[in-house]
Formats: C-alpha cells, structure tokens, sequence
C-alpha cells in the first residue's frame, strides 16, 4: 500500500513540477519578446483604446503574429458580451488589426488555446 501511496505522491510532484516549468518558460518568452518591443505596453494600451471608445481592457499579452511583435488587447464595452481585440505592432505603435469575437467566438478560442496547452 505505501509504495503505490508513494508512487501517486511522486507523480503528483512531477506533473506539478513539469507545469511550473512550462509556466517559468513562457514568463520567460514573454519577458524576452517584451524586450525587444520599442512601444510600451502603456503606450499600445492607449492606443487600443481609441479604437474602442468606452472600452476596458480585459486581458493584454505580447506575441508574435504573422510574422509581427504586436501587443494584444481583449476589450470589453458597457452592454455587449461582445469583445474587441485589438493589435497594435509593438514595433511602431501602429493599430494592425481590430476584430469584434462574440461570445461564440470566444468559446471557440478558448477551446482552440486549451488543446494547444494539451
């Protein structure tokens, strides 16, 4: 019994260990692509606001799009369940693209990024 107690254990250990490495790594990612960005998070956010009057950030993020350093932006507004995620190049400060995910949208993204993550 304590061998297959100890086993669980270990295991458990191990899986924890494995996702704190993935979670390290890709802070990591992000703090190197976050370097290499000649426009400030601050400075994209404002940007993305413009484009979306009464807006508020839901989430925010550094990627590489197509080839692109952009900053990401998901954007909520009063009454809609819609949001806005809006693009801005982190190299020129430049809005590159602006697209309105309804809810089913989101759904399917999530799902998408969840089996991307498995």
């Amino acid at each position: 019994m304590k061998s297959k107690s100890f086993l669980l254990t270990t295991c458990a250990f191990l899986i924890a260990g494995l996702a704190l490495s993935v979670s390290s790594a890709s802070a990591a990612s992000e703090a190197a692509l976050k370097a290499k960005a000649k426009i400030s998070q601050e400075t994209a956010i404002k940007t993305a606001l413009e484009s979306v009057p009464n807006g508020k950030i839901q989430s925010a993020e550094i990627e590489k799009e197509n080839g692109k350093l952009v900053w990401s932006f998901d954007i909520s507004v009063p009454d809609s369940k819609n949001i806005t995620e809006v693009q801005v190049d982190a190299m020129t400060g430049k809005v590159v693209s602006t697209e309105v995910e309804t809810p089913q949208d989101q759904a399917k993204e999530a799902a998408a990024d969840n089996k991307k993550k498995n």
